[in-house]
């Protein structure tokens, strides 16, 4: 019997990241045909670059922040202020690392743990105005996406001309804390694509190996019926809104390490919604409920591979959005439930008209 429940959660898995797939396969397909260098890799200065290299290095922090909103959506709600905590927790580690400006500089290891500790704590905010308040996760959320990015400007502030002048950008004094983002000595691939894989893994097992995944399903298909069989529902929120904020201050500090600065302005701009894009991309049920890491995962390559893509083709910066969301609309489009019911029903008219016939 177990065997059989194995085998059947195997197969729903299988169809639920066969579509997913499908439209990152498209979209390399594309690159065979638009850009016949795509799929060289090449090794320059002792690291691997490449477009296909680019595409995992550069969705590194949106593979991050998708983990945190796949839990936060599979509870039933979202989180759009991951851009604004990501800036905010970048604002932090580096004003503790100490900029070009600054006469001091605090140990690295204890400057990243500050940055995910504000991350922790912006995502404990957002977590006790939706489980404990009953706010709308959208409302409560939007707090922290307004005030988040203020915040970090107000911690990037420097003396100019002798008043405090805020929304700075702030430089990195600490060459080590490059690595980060860039990549480690003698290795080749970019160590980002390494943090991003643990973090997937690390998430993959805990949700896999202990009750916490069931307890997440339980809570987004039916709270209340959560509760009554015994599962502390408020506290399964709390917790996926606090992991959410982590996620992206994670992220945060990545960006940060690449560009070597803290820009409060761009850091994490406009990262929300890619990240849930990337759930939704994923085949997740945007109402909450089951979930799949795998396809967030998938999302996000796909959201970036777009991207990449667009940009190896030509598109300006400002033409980027208007191509990527035609092609996200035929993407999600394609997976709709609507859809695919449409298409049924058409096919058992022509089924049907045929028989007649």
């Amino acid at each position: 019997m177990k065997h059989n429940e194995n085998t059947l959660v195997k197969r729903i898995t299988g169809a639920r990241l066969f579509l997913p797939l499908v439209a990152l396969a498209l979209v390399l397909i594309v690159n065979i045909i638009k850009t016949p260098t795509f799929f060289n890799i090449s090794i320059q200065n002792g690291v691997l670059y490449g477009y296909i290299i680019d595409i995992i290095n550069r969705s590194s922090e949106l593979v991050i922040l998708a983990v945190g909103m796949t839990l936060v959506i599979a509870t039933g709600g979202i989180d759009i202020s991951v851009g604004a905590v990501s800036a905010l927790a970048a604002a932090v580690c580096i004003r503790l690392l100490g900029s070009s400006y600054d006469a001091y500089a605090n140990p690295m290891f204890l400057c990243i743990l500050a940055g995910l500790v504000a991350g922790i704590l912006c995502g404990s905010f957002n977590g006790f105005l939706v489980a404990k308040m009953r706010i709308q996760a959208m409302v409560a959320t939007l707090i922290l996406f307004t005030a988040g990015r203020g915040i970090a400007q107000l911690i990037s502030a420097r003396e100019i001309g002798g008043k405090m002048v805020s929304g700075q950008i702030i430089y990195v004094r600490m060459e080590s804390f490059k690595a980060i983002g860039g990549f480690l000595p003698k290795v080749v691939v970019p160590t980002p694509v390494f943090i991003a894989a643990a973090v997937v893994v690390l998430a993959y097992l805990i949700l896999n190996r202990t009750a916490l995944g069931m307890y997440i399903q339980t809570v987004g298909i039916n709270s209340r019926a959560g509760r009554l069989v015994g599962i502390n529902s408020t506290f399964i929120i709390f917790l996926c809104y606090a992991i959410s904020g982590m996620m992206a201050a994670l992220a945060g500090i990545i960006s940060s390490s690449r560009i070597y600065s803290s820009d409060a302005n761009n850091i994490g701009l406009n990262m929300e919604l890619d990240a849930i894009l990337a759930v939704a991309l994923g085949g997740n049920n945007m109402a909450g409920g089951k979930f799949s890491l795998a396809g967030s995962v998938i999302g996000a390559l796909t959201i970036q591979a777009l991207t990449t893509s667009l940009y190896a083709m030509g598109v300006t910066a400002d033409q980027l959005p208007v191509y990527k969301a035609v092609v996200v609309v035929i993407i999600v489009s394609i997976q709709s439930e609507e859809l695919k019911g449409w298409i049924r029903m058409v096919r058992q008219q022509i089924s049907a008209g045929k028989e007649a016939a």
